[in-house]
């Protein structure tokens, strides 16, 4: 415990404001040219880390260049010329990726993308899928689609063909138990098969998927899918996480007590459940995927041909959840064919992965990024599922994992990264990491000085792709390109099909400072809408109030003259421990329902070198003190009913807490006033109700600033 470069009208340009009705959305080659960079490093600037060499040639990217060239007669001759074309000929270039990639559909296209600016615009209009299809296309392959590993080294495998024969069983299963499209199926499990099975099972019939971790929180999976509605809950009876097993079925039995609509309980894992709410039962997971409700014993072997609703495009595919700063976290809905777009742009053509790649992310269910790691499927890569901590037994768990599977293209947050470099690895010296030519990072800003490391301990030719997007498009706007150069602290340019840009607040592209982080052309990934918003007032408000018909994503970042960017944190008040997103809301509803709590504040910052300073803020109850009992009370509310990964760092006693004049907790100015930022720029005190609380943050922040 601690004590006490160009101008612009402000209004959105020609090409933003267009009709994106056709492959004829474009903007002018004079604005493309203002907005875009070279490649040519600037007199006097950084060197690369990495610079593009023989692993471009033959990649998806170098074919899909020329087959546009082609298409187009048009020369590609880097790849910013490719990227101009991308986002300057919008319909052009996603009919490209789709024929390039052969994207399956019963039924083809009228359209590529149809409507208004944005908000508004439609893809692919007239054409019947299912996101399954392009996973299940691969059954014929040898070879393994999943390997699962455990925390204790426990391995599972899974082929193709048996990938393909569970899933068939479980959407099979499914229809029996009255699951028709548009009904929601939920999870609450953890990165395994099943919860793979589960959600291209559910895909399959035309269901709509949503999972939480097993470290959320009864109340907070509530919050989450309890908004859905769900007929079906996939749920695991029991997970480990850094070396501890913690029995589930208790909240399993709440879960369904709290889904009122919930008929059937497919169970993973082992052990029953007695005293779910009447009318519900209970089917062990082995009879589920067998097709049928007998047991699994007696049940049909079913084919590995799988029998797929065939959907409109924008058909609900998954929901995933915003942070929940403000409320109930947001549903954000995403269709079918978006997503398989987007994904095999970010996942084939920037990252290189497709078939013969073994593909590793350290992730969750609860973060987009499982979502992304499934989208290697689509690809026909072979994904590497890890359940539980990064750093059991040894912080080298990762790199003994990548050399262990041969993994080709690894992903992780700078949190664990900054771990490796404290315990003082060189996981290359270790391990045979010779399979390994990218190493991905996202959940948080990749500090300069750890991708030097990367490249002196992992490897010199081991391509850096630090990325950046979001839940809110379940993709990344801008990472790495096998053709783009790696300099320590940037990531190397804006993905193909993405309007990037920078906007100062009157919505002017800025160059070389910070920006608020735009996207001025729609994407196939953006969201169909979110749950329970049926004007869409609510998905305009998030995204489009303050750039009419640009999309602001609420990241602070700077492009630089290289076309590379920096990004400096959210924008808002999202805290985002180890990759993991989660709102303070959460946080919160725990804290404050101990008597001993009148308020608390809760914020997370992003400091030098990879760390995240995660500081709480109470106000007491009167009569009451902030001594070490309350701290741990407080500390095991949040690990108990929020998640372990978010136990604040530190707790400091406050007469009270600051609000807006409208009763809003000042979290975004609090933040920035802890990192640094003079109070005067951060916060008019006349918009808040006792501006003399802002005095305690500004005296934390120049204490911190000057211990060493």
């Amino acid at each position: 415990m601690t004590d006490s470069p160009h101008p612009a009208d402000a209004q959105p340009s020609d090409a933003q404001a267009s009709d994106t009705q056709s492959s004829d959305t474009q903007a002018s080659d004079t604005q493309a040219s203002d907005t875009r960079a070279s490649t040519t490093q600037a007199p006097g600037g950084p060197a690369p880390l990495w610079t593009p060499g023989a692993e471009f040639a033959g990649s998806d990217l170098d074919r899909f260049t020329a087959f546009v060239a082609e298409r187009t007669g048009q020369p590609m001759p880097d790849f910013w010329a490719l990227w101009r074309w991308s986002t300057t000929k919008v319909g052009d270039f996603w009919e490209a990726v789709w024929a390039f990639y052969d994207v399956r559909a019963s039924t083809a296209y009228d359209q590529v993308v149809s409507g208004e600016a944005m908000p508004g615009a439609r893809w692919f209009a007239g054409a019947r899928g299912n996101y399954a299809d392009q996973v299940l296309r691969w059954r014929d392959r040898p070879g393994e689609a999943l390997v699962a590993v455990t925390e204790d080294g426990a391995r599972r495998t899974m082929g193709w063909a048996d990938l393909a024969r569970e899933v068939s069983g479980l959407a099979h299963f499914l229809r029996s138990a009255g699951v028709r499209p548009g009904d929601r199926v939920v999870g609450y499990v953890g990165n395994v098969p099943e919860a793979v099975v589960a959600f291209l099972g559910a895909a399959s019939v035309g269901a709509t998927w949503a999972a939480c971790g097993l470290d959320y929180a009864v109340g907070a999976a509530v919050d989450r899918l309890g908004q859905l509605g769900p007929r079906v809950l996939v749920a695991a009876t029991a997970t480990r996480f850094n070396g501890k097993d913690h029995d589930r079925r208790g909240a399993i039995r709440d879960l369904v007590e709290a889904f009122g609509d919930v008929e059937t309980v497919v169970l993973v894992g082992d052990g029953e459940i007695d005293g779910l709410r009447a009318g519900v039962r209970a089917v062990a997971w082995a009879d589920a995927v067998a097709g049928a409700s007998e047991p699994a014993a007696s049940a049909t072997a079913l084919a590995t041909e799988v029998a797929t609703e065939q959907v409109p495009a924008e058909h609900p595919l998954w929901v995933l959840f915003s942070s929940g700063t403000t409320g109930l976290p947001k549903g954000i809905v995403h269709g079918h064919l978006g997503v398989v777009l987007e994904h095999l742009v970010a996942i084939g053509l920037h990252s290189g992965i497709g078939p013969g790649s073994r593909f590793l992310w350290y992730t969750s269910t609860n973060w987009m990024m499982w979502n992304y790691l499934v989208g290697g499927l689509l690809a026909g890569a072979t994904i590497i599922l890890y359940d539980g901590s990064a750093t059991v037994h040894t912080p080298d768990r990762m790199w003994e994992l990548c050399a262990a599977e041969q993994v080709t293209q690894f992903g992780t947050g700078p949190a664990y990264l900054q771990a490796c470099i404290k315990a003082g690895l060189v996981p290359a010296a270790d391990h045979d990491l010779s399979t390994l030519r990218m190493v991905g990072v996202t959940g948080a800003p990749l500090p300069a000085s750890s991708a030097e490391w990367i490249m002196a301990n992992i490897g010199s030719r081991v391509q850096i792709n630090s990325i950046s997007g979001g839940t809110d498009v379940v993709s990344a706007f801008l990472g790495a390109a096998p053709n783009l150069p790696v300099y320590a602290g940037e990531l190397s340019g804006p993905f193909l099909g993405t309007a990037l840009d920078a906007f100062d607040p009157e919505g002017r592209p800025v160059r070389g400072e910070v920006g608020e982080l735009v996207v001025t052309a729609p994407m196939p990934s953006m969201p169909i809408s979110f749950w329970n918003d049926p004007d869409g007032s609510r998905y305009r408000d998030a995204y489009f109030d303050t750039y009419p018909g640009v999309w602001r994503h609420g990241d602070w970042i700077t492009i630089t003259d290289r076309g590379s960017a920096v990004i400096h944190g959210r924008s808002d008040s999202t805290l985002n421990r180890q990759g993991i997103r989660m709102g303070t809301a959460d946080l919160y509803e725990a804290i404050e329902s101990l008597p001993q709590v009148k308020e608390a504040l809760v914020i997370g910052c992003e400091l030098p070198g990879g760390d995240y300073w995660m500081p709480l803020f109470v106000a007491p109850a009167e009569g009451v003190d902030v001594d070490e009992a309350l701290w741990a009370r407080i500390k095991d509310e949040v690990r108990t009913r929020v998640s372990p990964r978010h136990v604040p760092d530190e707790v400091y006693a406050v007469p009270a807490i600051p609000h807006t004049r409208t009763g809003k907790k000042l979290e975004v100015p609090i933040k920035r006033i802890l990192l640094g930022a003079p109070l005067d720029k951060v916060v008019k005190p006349e918009a808040v109700d006792d501006p003399a609380l802002l005095d305690f943050y500004v005296d934390l922040a120049a204490r911190r600033a000057a211990t060493p």
